[in-house]
């Protein structure tokens, strides 16, 4: 511990990402990120910025971007905020709309940035427990609070909640914002975005969505969410007082591109769906339990076999997986789906693990 830091350094516990290994044969199964490629459109916009222009700074409002996400989800473009990966606006949405003398609630068992920008920023928690199932129960969330946050579906879980009980939520904390982290909604849940439309629109409501997942650009880091006028006046006075330009010039060509590519979005994460549904079966008859999945991922466990014991043998067999040693969670692993290879792979390694029993 340096003398140097200053305190609140020094009380930090830091985000640990998902482990990026340099092994040469792998199956890298630990991050959530797409087993396929970014949209071909998203490839070509990028080479196409690659030139001389790249000495000049990049749209600071990203207005192209904003009019790209506004078209596809039916909105105004003074509704949608942009930031670097959804960890970055993120970042802002906790220290713009959520620092207030009441607590910021979210369950006990999420995103584990969430507890870490609290105490960056000096923001109240509390968590609020998981059903018994792991599912998050909203009547859980009507004490006094400075905004709730969760993500639909949720992490690690996996599960999620339909947006009718959003909708009462958001009804039940009109003084407070409600912030529905999206990240993995396009793996078959609904997304709170329609209730953003129009005259109807929640004073209340913000919803968060990053391009690094079902849009395979992890890589470029962009990240965005669409609320009220006045949400995104707020979060826009906290980028211009952190960063100015978070989105260079490929990262917003790419992500343009992207966005206007929904065949695409929908064939691959068709594709997810399909191989989670394969890979579920499979492990039921290998013993397994696990929960019910509406992301790019699942969260299982077996009734013999510790969590700890079953990735470490699937990382000496270069199956890399991502393991919680939480309460609660320990006996889980958390596999992101990939490629159908990739999950016969998996399989076979498991099946192997555990018939040594």
């Amino acid at each position: 511990m340096s003398r140097f830091w200053s305190p609140v350094v020094q009380t930090l516990t830091p985000y640990v990402p998902g482990e990026q290994p340099q092994m040469q044969r792998l199956v890298k199964l630990n991050t959530n990120e797409s087993p396929y490629g970014p949209s071909p459109k998203a490839l070509i916009a990028i080479a196409e910025q690659t030139n001389a222009d790249l000495r000049l700074y990049p749209d600071p409002e990203g207005s192209a971007l904003k009019k790209a996400i506004a078209k596809l989800h039916g909105l105004n473009t003074n509704q949608v905020f942009l930031g670097n990966g959804s960890d970055e606006v993120l970042a802002h949405v906790f220290l713009g709309l959520l620092k207030h003398q009441e607590p910021v609630l979210f369950p006990d068992i999420t995103y584990s940035f969430y507890p870490v920008y609290c105490k960056l920023f000096g923001i109240e928690f509390k968590s609020i427990p998981l059903g018994s199932e792991f599912e998050i129960e909203p009547n859980d969330y009507q004490s006094p609070n400075g905004g709730i946050i969760f993500p639909n579906p949720n992490a690690p879980t996996g599960r999620a909640i339909p947006r009718t009980q959003i909708e009462a939520l958001i009804a039940k904390n009109q003084d407070s914002v409600v912030v529905i982290d999206e990240a993995y909604v396009d793996y078959g849940t609904e997304s709170c975005i329609p209730l953003l439309r129009g005259d109807g629109c929640p004073k209340n409501l913000l919803v968060v969505h990053t391009l690094s997942k079902s849009r395979a650009l992890a890589g470029l880091r962009v990240g965005f969410a669409v609320g009220h006028p006045d949400l995104i006046a707020g979060l826009e006075r906290v980028k211009n007082s952190f960063n100015s330009y978070p989105l260079g010039r490929l990262a917003q060509a790419g992500a343009i591109a992207a966005i206007e590519d929904q065949a695409y979005l929908e064939e691959t994460c068709a594709k997810v769906i399909n191989t989670r549904q394969h890979l579920v079966d499979e492990l039921k008859n290998l013993g397994f339990n696990t929960l019910p999945s509406s992301a790019n991922f699942i969260f299982t466990r077996h009734p013999t076999h510790s969590g700890t014991s079953l990735y470490q043998a699937l990382r000496e067999r270069g199956i890399i997986v991502r393991h919680f040693k939480s309460p609660r969670i320990e006996e889980f692993l958390r596999i992101t789906i990939g490629t159908n290879e990739q999950g016969h792979e998996l399989l076979a390694a498991l099946t192997e693990i555990v018939s040594k029993a």
